[in-house]
């Protein structure tokens, strides 16, 4: 795997291309790598980044016309709280925070990182994924109020099967993008375009009819599923 230094985004690049970094955050083994790996499949070289045990993976893509150059940055398993290399939120344009549906902890553990990440990065948008959906897909029907209540996108995925893996990362570069040319709040349009996939593919809303049940209630429900 070749060592890199960081990237500078806010440096122009004389091909044109939108240089944007989307950043992966949540607890050891959710399957963050493996969403992204399942996302660019073989389109991709992953390369470590020479001052600190971060992996980066760089896209290609377009975006309603614009030519984008994406680097995801994953963790390598370095997580822990309050102890991430600032460099790692360095620059960021948006972030995919994840959650494993089979472990509830990784859940419980979802404000610790959403807080360390409002710390560097105070309005950069932020999606949220709860993942391996294909080992109890019942979960899909169980409600998981922390995106609610912070205004995040949420979407169930699956890393094994690729379940919304596609729209989820789709979002998040144009989320980026976004943020990058104007650093304002774009969540409403996402959540918006979210809520048409949703209805359009027949899938049940994030979010479901108990809004005020508490994220440790929801994270009991979603435990007993995957028991």
């Amino acid at each position: 795997m070749a060592q890199v230094a960081q990237p500078d985004y806010d440096k122009p690049d004389d091909s044109g291309e939108v240089r944007v970094k989307v950043i992966c955050l949540g607890d050891s083994a959710v399957g963050k790598s493996k969403l992204v790996e399942r996302f660019l499949m073989d389109g991709y070289k992953p390369q470590q980044l020479s001052t600190f045990a971060l992996t980066l993976f760089n896209h290609k893509t377009e975006i309603d016309g614009q030519k984008v150059s994406v680097d995801f940055w994953d963790t390598a398993g370095q997580e822990r709280f309050n102890n991430m290399h600032p460099s790692y939120y360095h620059q960021a344009h948006a972030c995919i925070l994840a959650f494993d549906t089979t472990r509830k902890i990784t859940y419980k553990n979802m404000p610790n990182w959403l807080k360390e990440l409002r710390e560097y990065r105070p309005e950069i948008p932020c999606l949220c994924a709860a993942n391996k959906i294909d080992v109890d897909p019942s979960v899909t029907k169980k409600s998981f109020n922390f995106a609610k209540k912070h205004n995040m996108p949420f979407y169930f995925v699956s890393a094994s099967d690729g379940t919304n893996v596609v729209k989820l990362f789709r979002d998040a570069i144009k989320a980026a993008v976004k943020y990058k040319s104007n650093p304002t709040d774009i969540m409403d349009e996402i959540m918006q375009e979210l809520e048409n996939f949703e209805l359009e593919t027949g899938k049940d809303k994030a979010g479901g009819d108990t809004e005020d049940k508490d994220q440790a209630a929801a994270a009991d429900e979603n435990d007993k599923a995957s028991s």
